[in-house]
């Protein structure tokens, strides 16, 4: 559905001192990148890492400086009009058009995108968003939620396969942020392929097949699990009524045990197979004479892996 190879894009800045000659800010940086048909892919990294940049190359609004992109089985940069026509997008600004009604709002947008059955889409997506019965209120009127599951019908009237959210719910109120939500996972269930920015990562985390983390350069591609597992393996936390040398000893001599280590409650035990060692692993600290409060897998949010990603492009970037 995407493909990217050594997506760049840089940008002119200030000139420089004593020169004619500008600057140039790399935005993009060779991102080679394939996001599978009905797959949802979350696109991260902090403020200015070139996220919006990314979907505005792919969505043919902007040119890149080098490399190439295929987007719904087309070139960009030689069929953009076609790019243009088969996706949808949703910008963090809905840009909707206060003084005119829903109705007219969208109307509007399905007659350039060519729409047959003009009325009925709109209808169709105004019902399906809960926004039917303000149908013919003024924009101006609607508070941020509505706007934006506005913008997000918008961006669907003309039934994209292919659709780019950019912080679809950012600012908005928990019981909005949630419709939003469960609206994403509904199209996601009709086999249609998103592209979702957002710095709201548990969002990410329950919306995403598979997360790419950026930084002007592509950092990390995985699901969340393999994310988890590529940073801290399979971890389990042994909480223990008093923790002893002798325990740590008998944890360590396990041939299966890749790393442990003593915490507050007990010991943090990092091995190949929980299921599979777990037992043993009790055996064993009980052989030594600890007494086991309980035994739990060991959970790391993706905002952990987020943060430690970053920290490790950081050290090796200084390094």
């Amino acid at each position: 559905m995407i493909r990217t190879q050594g997506l760049t894009k840089r940008f002119a800045a200030r000139r420089k001192r004593g020169s004619n000659e500008r600057d140039e800010i790399t935005a993009v940086d060779d991102l080679t990148l394939e996001v599978r048909h009905g797959e949802v892919l979350g696109f991260l990294g902090p403020n200015g890492a070139g996220k919006t940049t990314t979907v505005r190359m792919l969505c043919a609004l902007i040119a890149p400086t080098a490399g190439e992109a295929w987007i719904a089985g087309h070139k960009l940069g030689t069929e953009n009009a076609a790019i243009r026509a088969s996706v949808g997008i949703l910008t963090e600004a809905p840009g909707l058009y206060d003084k005119l009604d829903a109705v007219t709002n969208l109307s509007f947008f399905a007659k350039l995108y060519g729409v047959d059955d003009l009325a009925g889409q709109v209808r169709k997506y105004l019902q399906m968003l809960g926004l039917w019965e303000r149908r013919d209120e003024p924009v101006a009127r609607f508070s941020k939620g509505m706007r934006q599951k506005l913008a997000i019908a918008r961006a669907l009237l003309h039934e994209p396969r292919l659709l780019f959210l950019d912080e679809p719910t950012s600012g908005l109120d928990p019981e909005a942020a949630r419709v939003v939500r469960d609206f994403i996972e509904e199209l996601r269930g009709q086999g249609r392929t998103i592209w979702l920015c957002t710095h709201n990562l548990d969002e990410a985390d329950r919306l995403c097949d598979r997360i790419a983390l950026i930084q002007h350069s592509l950092i990390r591609v995985d699901t969340p699990a393999g994310l988890r597992q590529s940073l801290y393996g399979n971890t389990v936390a042994v909480h223990l009524r008093e923790t002893r040398p002798e325990h740590l000893s008998a944890v360590q001599a396990l041939d299966f045990v890749r790393q442990v280590s003593r915490t507050e409650q007990g010991l943090s035990v990092q091995l190949d197979d929980p299921h599979t060692h777990n037992p043993a692993l009790i055996r064993a600290l009980v052989a030594a004479g600890a007494e086991i409060v309980y035994v739990q897998e060991q959970e790391h949010s993706l905002e952990a892996v987020y943060f430690d990603l970053l920290a490790q492009t950081r050290e090796e970037a200084a390094a």
